[in-house]
């Protein structure tokens, strides 16, 4: 007997010793996601590069400069009798290079949505976690409140044992329940360090470095309407940015595909030089330019494939609505389910089964319940506790998901800095 209390003391030190710390923020844990996650670095930072695309797509071609010499009458390679200079520049009158810039800049943005899905998911991610952690550490305090009744379950029958009311198969059946949860508290230890884990990797922190114990979760309404969530989700889910842009971008290059028809000139002017003289006796200008139509096969063909891609690019963007519609319904209706079965659960059974274990426990007092009513009591109220505690993390995970899904979160803490890359991203766009 005295070994059993021993080991659900050391159960209670240990999950005492876990859940020690300052309370963890989840605001803190996003901000350090968003700005400390290398994946997040990764994609910002080909953002970057996919931005510097753009002005060198703009470019006009470099011009050309060089010198033609001729040498009579020797073999010196450091003398020459004539020179003759020449510049030239090509004068894209065509637009080709305003097109081609279109279409980098469209490419940009589009990066720019695939950044908002890896930070989107990123924080998704941290958030499950977080309110996983959170759960962890509820059905831990839910395991020892139960330990502690058991504990006094236990004594009460030690008691009347000796006495000898009650048969011995009582001490043992709550000896038995109280070791079944220090498994459950060694089980819950491991999920607590699982989710640790999970939020330093995505910190960008060792994952065994030390964390606060998440505040106790309660639960939060959506807030927002089904027909708000598919509106926003249309306004703002990467996915669906990323095929307006692409469309943006194909159509620009079927712009730049016509307007290969069209040649650019190039300028040249050319002087020259005598008999080694100093000064230029003469000069003369020309216009020179390239010859499309001979190769219709060529033109026409880049036309036609510019007009698919255009094409693919539109039934991109239906796809990835008609997938966004199926993802929003569903998440909103496990939002829902969630929300009711945790308000079933926290509203009515919950309470049903507190006032179970107080009636029977005093029928067992008064001899007038057996023990295995007494414990059943205890499991079922128990079960009760923590299903509601798991309905009420999977409403706040379906939540976060759903953030995700829809691709927008006015309650981001680092709000202000992702309306600083949107407006970079426009401006990149506008130039």
């Amino acid at each position: 007997m005295k070994g059993i209390f021993l080991l659900v003391l050391m159960g209670l030190f240990n999950s005492q010793i876990l859940c020690a710390g300052d309370t963890l923020s989840q605001g803190e844990v996003v901000n350090t996601v968003l700005r400390e996650n290398p994946t997040i670095k990764a994609a910002r930072a080909k953002w970057e590069a996919m931005k510097k695309r753009v002005p060198q797509a703009r470019a006009w071609e470099d011009p050309m400069a060089g010198v033609d010499v001729e040498r009579g009458g020797t073999t010196r390679f450091n003398t020459f009798s004539d020179a003759e200079w020449m510049i030239a520049q090509q004068i894209p009158i065509s637009g080709k290079n305003l097109s081609r810039g279109r279409a980098s800049s469209a490419d940009a943005a589009g990066n720019f949505e695939e950044l908002r899905r890896v930070e989107l998911d990123a924080v998704s991610r941290a958030r499950v976690a977080y309110f996983r952690l959170a759960s962890a550490y509820g059905q831990l305090a839910i395991t020892r409140e139960n330990q502690d009744l058991l504990a006094q379950f236990a004594e009460i029958s030690r008691v009347k044992y000796e006495a000898g009311i009650q048969s011995q198969s009582d001490v043992l059946l709550a000896q038995t329940d109280l070791a079944r949860l220090l498994q459950n508290v060694a089980d819950l230890e491991r999920e607590i360090s699982d989710q640790r884990s999970a939020l330093n990797v995505l910190m960008n922190r060792p994952a065994q470095s030390p964390l606060g114990q998440p505040a106790p979760l309660s639960f939060k309404a959506l807030g927002i309407s089904a027909e708000r969530a598919r509106t926003l989700a249309l306004a703002r889910r990467p996915e669906i940015g990323r095929a307006q842009h692409a469309i943006t971008a194909e159509e620009s290059r079927l712009q730049l595909a016509r307007r290969q028809w069209i040649p650019d000139p190039q300028l040249r002017i050319e002087a020259r030089q005598f008999n080694g003289g100093s000064g230029i006796q003469e000069y003369d200008t020309g216009v020179f330019i390239n010859v499309p139509w001979v190769n219709f096969g060529k033109y026409s063909a880049g036309v036609s494939e510019a007009q698919k891609s255009v094409e693919m690019a539109q039934q991109q963007l239906a796809a990835a609505r008609t997938e966004m519609l199926g993802l929003v319904q569903d998440q909103l209706k496990k939002i829902e389910t969630a929300a009711r079965n945790y308000e079933l659960f926290n509203g009515k059974i919950v309470p049903l089964a507190r006032q179970t274990i107080e009636s029977t426990r005093a029928g067992y007092e008064s001899d007038k319940t057996s023990f295995l009513e007494l414990i059943t009591a205890q499991r079922m109220s128990q079960e009760a506790q923590s299903s509601a505690l798991n309905q009420l993390a999977a409403h706040q995970v379906a939540i976060a998901e759903l953030r995700a899904i829809i691709g927008s979160d006015p309650s981001t803490p680092d709000a202000t800095g992702r309306k600083r890359l949107e407006e970079e991203s426009k401006n990149v766009k506008s130039k």
